[in-house]
């Protein structure tokens, strides 16, 4: 096998396979902390992070915005007759990239592959096309799909939502697209099958069933359950949480709404969650909260990997670079015992005036350079033991008599009040929690590294 994949044409031609060069290293084009191989306990880097591509914004996205049309040329598309040779020609640029960057995961909508036929039927077609050529490719360089999902947000049919559509036409044929980008993440051997409710949500209350939107929710969600189970889909369906944009309200506001949600519709035991940074950020989370809160609840699955901008108050899908919110991340991911079929997806896009082709590499790099840096230190913060001795310690009143009882569920609420009036008031409650002195460790991991 070559070092990295070309097809008919080179579309990164001066680029080459991106190397690890260490932290001394001045070369954009190369990695200062992630070093694929290093173990780092006892798992190499790249096993623990699992790092993955998105395809729609590495591949799809122009830098267009609500002021201004595209500022992104890509040859892959400029240079087709067709929208279907369009598709065929940006999977080998997708191809090459993933091999020359060194990542052996990606993750992919319908749409973003093969473009919308003039019939379900034409559009099946069109995605299996792709399909069968994004299988070969798969084999010959190794690279895997991480998880598939569908694009029911983006047509204009979608204005109103997909599965809480308040006509059922489009909730069919929401469905008819699912389980199309079902069978195609069965077909590739995809990890996971992720639902972003891209529309799942409400403009206004005014013209809005909830209840029946929550239900009609529940009820497609079920189904696509059933339905890949029963072909044979063994791996986790994800969730992923955001609060709003581009509905005013999403059902899948956060970890814990979503956590809730699953729960009520009996679809915990299939489901995930798929945290991303950006959208913890406009739920008024920290991204470790909401990957705190999902793995405490037995939700953890993946991780969209990108971050907000703390200025504005919308989706800015930036690359992360922030070591200090990368280390918590993976302090977080390493307590819960680390990704088993989720992993690291960078859905993050190059900014608009970014128009280098380079540019892209450069952008991953770093990201995969952050997490790395995150990685190290979550592990040292694990290894040296002193923040979690200290948690434990906080803790230690739980551990043995009435605590203990009271901790495993063996009191009433009589008793434990007659404890509390014995021992009266004194200095309970008056322990030090000594989050300054935590940071501060924290600090010192970080300018050590």
């Amino acid at each position: 096998m070559a070092d990295f994949y070309v097809g008919k044409k080179e579309y990164f031609p001066k680029i080459a396979k991106i190397k690890y060069e260490g932290p001394k290293s001045d070369n954009p084009l190369a990695f200062k902390y992630y070093d694929a191989e290093k173990k780092i306990g006892k798992k190499k880097m790249k096993d623990h992070l699992r790092f993955a591509v998105a395809y729609w914004h590495s591949f799809c996205a122009d830098g267009a915005d609500p002021f201004g049309s595209a500022t992104h040329s890509h040859p892959w598309i400029t240079g087709a007759k067709t929208p279907m040779e369009a598709a065929d020609l940006k999977m080998d640029a997708a191809f090459e990239f993933f091999t020359k960057l060194g990542v052996g995961l990606y993750c992919f909508h319908d749409r973003d592959v093969a473009p919308e036929g003039a019939t379900p039927a034409e559009s099946e077609k069109n995605l299996f096309t792709l399909v069968a050529k994004a299988k070969k490719l798969q084999k010959a360089t190794g690279v895997k799909l991480l998880w598939g999902t569908a694009n029911v947000f983006s047509h204009p049919r979608y204005m109103n939502g997909a599965a809480t559509n308040p006509e059922f036409g489009v909730v069919a044929l929401a469905a008819t697209q699912v389980k199309t980008a079902i069978d195609a993440t069965i077909e590739l051997g995809g990890q996971g099958y992720t639902f972003w409710g891209g529309r799942e949500g409400y403009m206004s209350l005014i013209n809005t069933d909830l209840k029946k939107e929550k239900d009609h929710l529940a009820r497609f969600l079920t189904m696509a359950r059933d339905y890949g189970r029963k072909h044979g889909f063994k791996g986790p369906f994800y969730i992923e949480p955001k609060p709003m944009e581009p509905t005013k309200h999403q059902y899948d506001f956060d970890s814990e709404t979503v956590i809730g949600f699953l729960r009520h519709y009996g679809l915990d035991k299939d489901f995930r969650l798929n945290i991303e940074a950006n959208h913890a950020e406009l739920a008024g989370h920290e991204f470790a909260h909401e990957l705190e809160t999902a793995a405490a609840a037995g939700f953890f699955g993946s991780v969209d990997a990108n971050r907000g901008d703390t200025m504005n108050g919308w989706d800015t899908d930036q690359f992360p670079i922030s070591y200090y919110e990368t280390a918590m991340a993976m302090y977080a991911i390493l307590k819960a015992g680390g990704f088993t079929s989720g992993g690291l997806n960078f859905d993050a896009k190059i900014r608009r005036n970014s128009v280098d082709p380079a540019d892209l590499f450069i952008a991953h790099i770093g990201g995969m350079d952050a997490f790395a840096v995150g990685l190290e230190i979550a592990n040292k913060i694990i290894s040296d033991g002193k923040i979690p001795a200290f948690v434990k310690k906080r803790y230690s009143s739980f551990n043995t008599g009435d605590g203990a009882k009271f901790d495993k569920g063996d009191m009433t609420l009589e008793q434990l009040a007659g404890i509390g009036a014995k021992a009266g008031y004194g200095k309970t409650g008056l322990v030090s929690g000594k989050q300054e002195y935590l940071e501060n460790i924290l600090n010192q991991y970080l300018l050590q590294h």
